[in-house]
């Protein structure tokens, strides 16, 4: 499963819990740090991402993926090789207070979770 937003905000993690069901990737369009909201949310799951670092759209070009999902950014990402692709037209919580930043992470842990079922 690939996830691709503008910028990194790292929320794919949530489906990292599928315990090796999934390889989840962060794939932002534009390369751009991990938000340091999404390091702060991310640890209240036990996840550090002080280290993360997200692949560039050019590192997996010749890569094909079961699902790629996009949030809602509207950029063109038809490189990417997918077999399904979801768009979860997700507000970018990077600018958000921190119980709305934390809004939108369990809103796409929720989609990943009914993903992986789907699956």
């Amino acid at each position: 499963m690939m996830m691709m937003a503008v910028a990194s905000t790292a929320p794919d993690k949530p489906a990292a819990r599928a315990k090796g069901t999934v390889r989840p990737s962060d794939m932002p369009t534009t390369m751009s740090r991990t938000v340091s909201e999404a390091v702060a949310a991310m640890q209240e799951f036990g996840y550090d991402l002080t280290e993360y670092r997200s692949k560039g759209l050019a590192e997996v070009s010749d890569m094909e993926f079961d699902v790629a999902v996009t949030l809602g950014c509207g950029d063109d990402c038809s490189c990417i090789k997918a077999k399904a692709w979801e768009d979860w037209k997700t507000p970018c919580p990077k600018a958000m207070p921190p119980e709305q930043f934390r809004a939108v992470r369990d809103e796409i842990g929720e989609k990943v979770r009914r993903l992986l079922a789907r699956l």
